[in-house]
């Protein structure tokens, strides 16, 4: 990847863009809900902390990362993010939607921007999505991205379902 700099990228309704401090609570108050159960979950607030530290320092060590997923309004309503580094066999595009934005499309409007901004850059051909089999919201998610099922794939957890985002033929 050439770029270190999170970019910012808007969709129709939506804006991607760098994580800062200020996120840090939402983001663990999701982490620190049942909600978080199919990520590993829920995690106290030092473990938070060191997700969204991971999430913000793939930018330097990757050229990839997070970004959270903003309204126009400015409220914030998750967050997107490509994952990468040790703890992660291939780079997995993810996604989290907070309470009371669920259902509206959002995490699939954000993974596919962000899914096309990383198609865009060099040497990024397929991307992977590590989705725990009960999470039926996120299965649907990369199936409507057309991500497929990777039955062979090396995942971080062996119970993980392994979604494929393939490139698209130039």
């Amino acid at each position: 990847m050439l770029s270190t700099a999170p970019p910012t990228i808007r969709t129709e309704r939506l804006i991607l863009r760098a994580p800062v401090a200020g996120d840090f609570a939402d983001y663990a108050a999701f982490l620190a809900s049942e909600r978080a159960q199919h990520m590993g979950g829920p995690y106290d607030r030092r473990g938070a902390w060191g997700l969204f530290c991971h999430d913000v320092a793939q930018w330097a060590l990757f050229g990839h990362g997070a970004l959270m997923i903003d309204l126009p309004s400015g409220v914030c309503a998750g967050q997107v993010g490509i994952n990468h580094g040790p703890l992660f066999p291939e780079k997995e595009l993810g996604w989290l939607i907070y309470a009371g934005h669920e259902g509206q499309g959002y995490a699939s409007e954000a993974a596919i921007a962000l899914r096309d901004w990383a198609f865009g850059q060099p040497g990024i051909e397929t991307l992977v999505s590590y989705v725990d089999p009960h999470n039926r919201r996120s299965i649907a998610v990369a199936e409507r991205l057309g991500a497929h099922l990777d039955a062979g794939a090396d995942r971080p957890d062996p119970g993980d379902l392994v979604y494929r985002h393939e490139r698209p033929a130039r």
